[in-house]
C-alpha cells in the first residue's frame, strides 16, 4: 500500500521519515550476519508480491508480506522492507522517494510489533503456532493499513473517505495473508528450522 508521491503534508512525510529511519538502523543493529541470506530471501518475496497491485485512490491494494519478514527477521524487517521499497521506487517509480521513509515505517512497525506480541503462539507446536502465524499475517496488514489511513488522514482531512476505502479494500488482503503466512512458516519450519532457532 504504497503512499504516492505529493500526497502527504511536509510534516507527516519528517515524522515517517525520522521513525523509518529509527527502524532502519534498530533493524540493521540487529541484522546477525547468519541471516543476511534470510533477509535476502524474504525481502525479495516482500519485493515480487508487492508488484501487483490494484489503485486504491492516493494508494494501492496489493500483497504485501510484512508479517511473514517479520517472523523470520524481527527487527531486521526494517531494512529488508526498506530495500524492497526502495529498488520499487526507483525501477517501476511506486511509491516514491520522499515518502519512503514513511511507507517503510508503515509496513514495517505494526510487522516487528506482531511477531513480539505472537511470539509464544509461534514457539508452540500444532495449531497455536498456525494460529500465531494466521495472525502474524492477518494483524501486520491491518496495522499497516491503520498507518496509512492515519498518514493520509493527518495531512488533510478530505482524504478520511480515501482512508476508510483503503482499509476495506485491504479486508481480503489481510486474511490471503494470514492464510499465505500460515503455509510459509509452516513450510518453512519443517525443512529451514535451523533459522527459526529464536522461535
Amino acid at each position: 500500500m504504497h503512499i504516492s508521491e505529493g500526497v502527504l503534508s511536509w510534516p507527516v512525510l519528517a515524522g515517517g521519515a525520522a521513525l523509518g529511519v529509527s527502524g532502519v538502523v534498530i533493524g540493521l543493529r540487529r541484522l546477525d550476519y547468519e541471516k543476511l541470506v534470510s533477509a535476502a530471501f524474504v525481502a525479495s518475496a516482500f519485493f515480487v508480491a508487492s508488484l501487483i497491485h490494484v489503485p486504491v485512490g492516493p494508494s494501492s491494494a496489493h500483497l504485501i508480506l510484512n508479517g511473514f519478514v517479520a517472523v523470520l527477521l524481527g527487527w531486521a524487517a526494517f531494512p529488508a522492507i526498506f530495500t524492497a521499497l526502495l529498488l520499487q521506487a526507483v525501477l517501476f517509480s511506486y511509491g516514491g522517494i520522499t515518502v519512503l521513509g514513511l511507507n517503510t515505517f508503515n509496513m514495517a512497525f505494526p510487522a516487528v510489533l506482531c511477531s513480539l506480541l505472537f511470539f509464544p503462539l509461534l514457539a508452540r507446536p500444532g495449531m497455536r503456532r498456525a494460529a500465531g502465524a494466521f495472525c502474524c499475517g492477518a494483524f501486520s496488514v491491518a496495522g499497516a493499513v491503520l498507518l496509512t489511513a492515519l498518514s493520509l488522514s493527518w495531512t488533510n482531512e478530505g482524504f478520511a473517505l480515501s482512508a476508510k476505502i483503503l482499509f476495506v479494500a485491504h479486508i481480503p488482503v489481510m486474511l490471503a495473508e494470514g492464510v499465505l503466512t500460515v503455509l510459509m512458516f509452516s513450510f518453512v519450519h519443517k525443512v529451514r528450522p535451523d533459522i527459526l532457532k529464536f522461535f
